[in-house]
């Protein structure tokens, strides 16, 4: 078996360099941004009650009142650019950014730095992780 492969390797090395190419990049690639600006469901609860936070939930109206974090404002993504001046008194607090699986929070944070907010983070798997940690949800 690992004779096959070492001939496999001497007999296709470009495709080996690809390979390996590609991995390498996209280990890079999920180590870079699995710290970007991410909080656990407990580092949120902590900057909830530590520091005030603003839970700010960006999924659409009917999911939020499905369920939702118990404070949390509701903001859906789509109308997110209209809304920004709501935001205005938090500016200098902490904010938490909420999707449904921690995918599109990361879009919505960059864009609250870009537009000044100094603190932003995005929920690690957003919604369904703060289920699947038993936490309070608040339904609507």
């Amino acid at each position: 078996m690992i004779d096959q492969l070492f001939e496999f390797v001497q007999n296709h090395p470009l495709l080996v360099a690809a390979f390996l190419a590609v991995l390498t990049a996209w280990l890079l690639y999920e180590l870079r941004n699995a710290n970007a600006g991410g909080v656990t469901t407990s580092e949120a609860t902590q900057m909830v009650n530590r520091e005030d936070a603003v839970i700010l939930d960006v999924r659409d109206k009917n999911d939020f009142k499905a369920g939702h974090i118990a404070g949390a404002r509701n903001i859906p993504q789509s109308s997110l650019d209209s809304r920004f001046n709501e935001l205005d008194k938090v500016k200098a607090s902490p904010i938490v950014v909420v999707c449904k699986h921690g995918q599109s929070s990361g879009a919505v944070a960059a864009k609250l730095k870009k537009a000044g907010f100094e603190r932003v983070f995005k929920l690690k798997g957003g919604m369904t992780q703060w289920q699947t940690d038993n936490l309070p949800i608040v339904k609507k």
